[in-house]
């Protein structure tokens, strides 16, 4: 088992973190900057391109390069980033809100396009920093600051959502466990292509509070008892599937990313080749 820390990457005097009592952002920080490690990432060579929100406020606490964008928009800066430069590490933190449901069509055409960055999309099932309202991924009859009856839409399914765009790479992972998020983020940061790792992260100052989990250490229990395995979630009947999500590696695929496909196009333009 790796011992590595990820401490290499911190600012000095960045700890405590900012972030709520109970919310699961430090423990994804943890394991996404062990897998830095282990990979051997060089600051200099690493971006972080992060959006607005709890999440998203994780470049101010790191050494490598980082871009701070507009809320929804981390993908597109960052799918420019690695354009122009593919010899970049880049990586985008996103919240629900930022990812899915205000950067939507942006999360579609980066997986699409499959570029070659890696996306943590820290799924804790609203928008968490101004409030707790609803979001793209807040689950059918749950309670936020919008819905105080219960939302009536569906939550999108953010790694189908992945899958069917065109993602090379898709997991889910959880706070709880932690050692197989590491895992998760590493494989993604080393598959070349679009690499997505949904982390679903408690939020006791206002999803868990308004969904009767007042406590952070009530919301661990509910992510150790709801997520299970493909294996598992595939025994249960329709209905108790309502009450759980898989976690584990969903695609792992090797198709030309984005750079790979462009260069093929500009080798061919630059060689006089055939055009339509």
């Amino acid at each position: 088992m790796s011992h590595a820390t990820g401490v290499g990457y911190l600012k000095d005097g960045c700890l405590p973190h900012m972030w709520c009592p109970g919310c699961g952002n430090g423990i994804a920080l943890a394991s996404m900057l062990r897998a830095f490690e282990e990979l051997g990432y060089k600051k200099n060579e690493t971006v972080v391109v992060t959006g607005i929100g709890c999440w998203g406020k994780t470049d101010d606490y790191l050494l490598t390069n980082a871009l701070h964008t507009t809320h929804g928009r981390a993908l597109a800066f960052a799918s420019g980033v690695k354009a122009y430069n593919p010899k970049l590490n880049v990586v985008v933190l996103m919240g629900d809100g930022d990812s899915v449901t205000i950067g939507g069509n942006h999360f579609i055409h980066a997986a699409r396009r499959n570029i070659d960055v890696t996306a943590i999309v820290l799924n804790n099932y609203n928008y968490g920093m101004t409030g707790g309202q609803c979001s793209g991924t807040t689950p059918s009859e749950r309670y936020t600051s919008t819905t105080v009856y219960g939302n009536p839409e569906r939550g999108f399914d953010i790694c189908a959502l992945a899958e069917v765009a065109g993602a090379n790479y898709v997991a889910r992972g959880t706070v709880y466990h932690g050692w197989d998020l590491k895992e998760h983020m590493k494989e993604a940061l080393g598959n070349k292509g679009f690499s997505m790792v949904e982390v679903v992260s408690p939020c006791p100052t206002h999803y868990g509070r308004n969904n009767s989990m007042k406590q952070g250490v009530e919301m661990l229990k509910w992510l150790k008892e709801k997520a299970v395995s493909k294996e598992k979630y595939a025994q249960l009947t329709d209905p108790e599937k309502e009450a759980y999500f898989v976690i584990g590696k969903m695609v792992d695929k090797n198709e030309p990313d984005f750079s790979t496909r462009y260069e093929q196009i500009r080798a061919r333009a630059l060689e006089g080749g055939a055009k339509r």
